[in-house]
C-alpha cells in the first residue's frame, strides 16, 4: 500500500501540459494557415492574372512605388511558418509510436477498438511522417525562392523540376492532417461544447456535426487543390 501513496510534498511537473498547449497552439495556427494557403493557391483556377495578383499582394506590392513588391516579406512569412512547423512536428513526435513493436501493439489495439477518432489520429501520424519530409522540401523551396512566385514559374517547377508528384502527395497529406487536427482540437478543448445548438439531444452533440463539417471541408479543399494542381500541370506542359 505504501507504494501507492502519493506524497503531497512531491511537486507535479506542469511541463507536459505546457508542451501540449504549445503543440495545440502551433497546430491551430498551421491548420488555419493551411486553409488560407489553399484558397490563395486555388486562385490559379480563375486564371494566371488572378494568381499573379494574389502573389504580388502577398509580396506587399501595394506598398512599393514600383509595384514589384518585397520578396523579403514572403521570406519572413515562410520562415515563421517553417519555424512553427518544426516546433509542432517536434512536439507531436512525443506521442508517436517510436518503435516497430509499439506500432504493432497500437495497430492491434486499434483493430480491436474500431474507434473512429482513434483511426483519425493514426491518419494524422501517417500524414505527419509524410509531411515532415515533403513539407520541409516545399517550405525550403519557397524560402530560397521568395521572389519567384507567379503562375509561370510555379508551373515550371511542376514539370521541368519534376515537382508534380511531391505536390500531389503533399496535397492529400496536408489537407487530411490539418482538417483532422482542427477537428480533434475542437473536441479536445471543447470549443463548441457550450453552444446550445450543438448540445441538443436530438442533434447528437458537437462531435457529430463537427465530423460532418470536417468531411465537407476535406472534400472542398481536396477538390480545389486537385483542380489547382491540374491547372499548374497544364500551364507547365505548355511552357
Amino acid at each position: 500500500m505504501e507504494s501507492l501513496i502519493i506524497h503531497e510534498k512531491i511537486k507535479k511537473s506542469r511541463l507536459p501540459a505546457r508542451l501540449d498547449l504549445i503543440q495545440s497552439g502551433t497546430g491551430l495556427i498551421l491548420g488555419l494557415f493551411m486553409w488560407v494557403h489553399m484558397m490563395l493557391v486555388g486562385s490559379i483556377v480563375l486564371g494566371k492574372g488572378v494568381f499573379n495578383f494574389v502573389a504580388k499582394t502577398m509580396e506587399l506590392s501595394f506598398l512599393s512605388s514600383t509595384g514589384h513588391g518585397y520578396p523579403a516579406a514572403v521570406f519572413f512569412a515562410v520562415l515563421v511558418i517553417f519555424t512553427l512547423f518544426i516546433i509542432h512536428a517536434g512536439l507531436g513526435m512525443r506521442k508517436f509510436p517510436i518503435s516497430w513493436k509499439q506500432h504493432a501493439i497500437f495497430r492491434n489495439q486499434m483493430g480491436m477498438m474500431k474507434h473512429e477518432d482513434t483511426n483519425l489520429w493514426y491518419i494524422q501520424v501517417v500524414t505527419a511522417f509524410i509531411m515532415f519530409f515533403l513539407g520541409s522540401v516545399h517550405l525550403y523551396v519557397m524560402l530560397t525562392n521568395p521572389g519567384q512566385i507567379n503562375a509561370e514559374l510555379s508551373a515550371a517547377r511542376f514539370i521541368t523540376h519534376n515537382m508534380w508528384p511531391l505536390y500531389l502527395v503533399l496535397l492529400f497529406a496536408v489537407e487530411l492532417h490539418g482538417t483532422i487536427g482542427l477537428y480533434r482540437l475542437a473536441m479536445k478543448w471543447g470549443w463548441f461544447d457550450k453552444l446550445e445548438w450543438f448540445n441538443q439531444e436530438d442533434r447528437g452533440g458537437a462531435r457529430k456535426y463537427l465530423k460532418v463539417l470536417k468531411n465537407r471541408l476535406t472534400i472542398f479543399f481536396l477538390a480545389l487543390g486537385l483542380l489547382a494542381w491540374l491547372v499548374f500541370t497544364v500551364i507547365g506542359i505548355r511552357l
